[in-house]
């Protein structure tokens, strides 16, 4: 095995260990989100933005090297496509992570709207008929 050759060898493998740790980062992501546990999710998150900072950054370089080189080993194309199929599982993993997000979002709002009506009930009053009527919100306060 050549220099440059383990070089490359090097440089994927690690690429695979840092999609294997994203991986392991989006499955516990996806449990954050779902507890809702702000704060650990946060953290969290200022770890996946580095490390996709570092798997870009390896990325670049595995770029150069095969250029350099012109193609790959038996064993490097291998490390390569379970890298690929790595990928593939992170950008699943984001769009479910996506979607529970979008779910939580749609929740809130929906919570939000069940306040306001709430708020909006407790604030009606009724006119000399006995007609509900909007609350007043102060002397010349309109809404």
């Amino acid at each position: 095995m050549t220099e440059h050759s383990s070089q490359t060898t090097q440089a994927i493998t690690k690429q695979v260990e840092q999609l294997s740790t994203l991986v392991t980062l989006l499955e516990k992501e996806l449990q954050l989100i779902s507890s809702r546990d702000a704060e650990s999710l946060m953290n969290l998150l200022d770890e996946k933005t580095q490390l996709l900072s570092d798997i870009q950054t390896l990325d670049g370089q595995i770029e150069h090297i095969i250029r350099d080189k012109g193609s790959l080993s038996d064993n490097d194309e291998l490390l390569m496509e379970q890298a690929n199929r790595l990928l593939d599982d992170c950008k699943y993993r984001t769009q479910i992570n996506q979607k529970a997000v979008e779910q939580g979002q749609l929740r809130l709002t929906h919570l939000r709207n069940l306040m306001m009506e709430v708020r909006a009930k407790e604030s009606l009053t009724y006119d000399k008929k006995g007609k509900p009527k909007g609350g007043t919100l102060g002397s010349g306060v309109s809404a």
